[in-house]
């Protein structure tokens, strides 16, 4: 287990196109799906980031909540917003996700930061037969390197993975990655 200061960013403004409904207000286990990630990385990372579109309407989070600038443009700008917001805090990493993993867990977190502590590399990912970009810990310091790579229209997290230091942990599948795209996805549906 790590035990290395490690912030989180948590990107929620995305447009739920196959949800069909903003995913960051899903009821969740008596609260909504933002509030549980937020919970859920809490017990691991501090400060914790937020980010919303321009507008999105969330609860009240113990969280610092960042805007997008423009509604759309994809998690590589908001994850560089966030690593922005983490370096300015002083913490080197953060375990960048999506807010629609109801199952993440503190676990998970600390075996990637524990790995992300041993390893030189400026990206951490689970691996478990594909990647999780919104799953892993990343350095503050690649704010300026999204910066670049959206300047020059690359707009993809895999983009980024390719442009720096990556190193893949390879994982079984778990519940902790699960991502909830549809309404059929969510527990109990």
């Amino acid at each position: 287990m790590s035990t290395a200061p490690l912030a989180a960013v948590v990107l929620a403004g995305g447009a739920s196109r196959r949800m069909g409904r903003d995913k960051a207000t899903l009821p969740f286990g008596g609260s909504t799906m933002v509030e549980h990630v937020v919970a859920a990385v809490s017990a691991r990372c501090s400060p914790v980031f937020v980010i919303a579109a321009p507008g999105q309407p969330l609860p009240a989070l113990s969280a610092e909540v960042l805007r997008d600038e423009v509604r759309g443009v994809g998690p590589l700008v908001a994850t560089g917003r966030g690593l922005r917001a983490v370096a300015e805090a002083g913490v080197d990493r953060a375990f960048v996700c999506a807010v629609d993993m109801p199952y993440l867990s503190a676990d998970l977190i600390d075996i990637l930061a524990a790995q992300a502590e041993r390893l030189p590399a400026d990206i951490v990912l689970p691996w478990d037969g594909r990647d999780h970009y919104l799953a892993g810990i990343y350095r503050s310091a690649l704010a300026d390197r999204i910066a670049d790579l959206v300047r020059d229209g690359r707009r993809s997290m895999r983009a980024l993975a390719e442009a720096a230091d990556t190193q893949r942990i390879v994982m079984p599948p778990q519940r902790a990655l699960t991502n909830v795209n549809t309404a059929a996805d969510l527990p109990g549906a």
